[in-house]
């Protein structure tokens, strides 16, 4: 059975990967055996995160890219191509927190940047990324998604409609790309304890009135959400596609 999860001789590409969410998958991936590329915004955390990879260094690397920019996107594509390193996994985990405001309140430049990069980022990484694995026969799409994709949240229209679109666009392609033996499946998390959340899941009333919702009555681990990516990367999930896999404590149950 360990076999199945032994991404070795694979290589993962984990946008957002600098931090949180995005880290502990890429430290996951390196642990079965993947080569990874961790991408982000933020050069100076990537590089910050780079060492943490080293344990299991397979040349690891780490480079810059606003997922909401194609032609950054391509860029990364182009620099990556030019290092001789085709990604066969590529985890959509980019993404903008909620703006928390009635929609009547909220700014429509707001919305346009939470669309612009958890729905249309994702977008840009799988076409560009997608075309490559069609030509190499396969791979997996990890796209990070949220129990907002699922559900409605209160005072978060923008996001829950772009995880919405995360969602629908994971089926989508799932459809079309299976005959080029690329699978397509997405995480959807509820709250997961990470430096941006902290200070959330530590208020008196806001914090036990989400542990309360939560069926298993706490926040998820880095690495719950991360054992889910390693999961879906390999083939011990290679009849799995066009699925949201809810890590969410039960949330979405109720």
């Amino acid at each position: 059975m360990r076999a199945l999860f032994d991404l070795s001789g694979r290589t993962a590409l984990v946008t957002g990967g600098g931090r949180g969410i995005g880290l502990a998958m890429a430290r996951a991936f390196a642990a079965h055996g993947a080569r990874v590329v961790i991408a982000g915004r933020n050069e100076k955390t990537l590089s910050e995160a780079l060492p943490s990879l080293a344990s299991h260094d397979r040349g690891h690397v780490a480079h810059p890219v606003d997922v909401a920019d194609a032609d950054s996107v391509r860029a990364l594509h182009a620099r990556l191509g030019s290092e001789d390193v085709h990604v066969d996994i590529l985890v959509n985990n980019a993404g903008i927190d909620p703006h928390y405001a009635a929609l009547e309140k909220t700014d429509p430049k707001d919305w346009d940047q939470i669309i612009q990069t958890n729905l249309a980022g994702v977008m840009h990484c799988c076409r560009t990324f997608g075309a490559s694995m069609i030509e190499g026969g396969g791979g997996s799409i990890i796209n990070i998604s949220s129990i907002a994709g699922h559900v409605g949240l209160k005072r978060q229209v923008p996001y829950c409609a772009s995880k919405g679109g995360v969602e629908q666009l994971t089926r989508s392609l799932a459809l079309d790309w299976a005959e080029h033996g690329i699978r397509v499946n997405a995480i959807a998390f509820g709250f997961v304890e990470t430096d941006l959340t902290r200070s959330i899941l530590s208020h008196p009333q806001l914090g036990e009135m989400l542990r309360s919702r939560t069926p298993l009555g706490r926040a998820a681990r880095a690495d719950e959400v991360a054992g889910a990516a390693v999961f879906l990367a390999s083939e011990a999930s290679s009849y799995v596609t066009g699925h949201s896999l809810c890590v969410d404590g039960g949330w979405t149950a109720s």
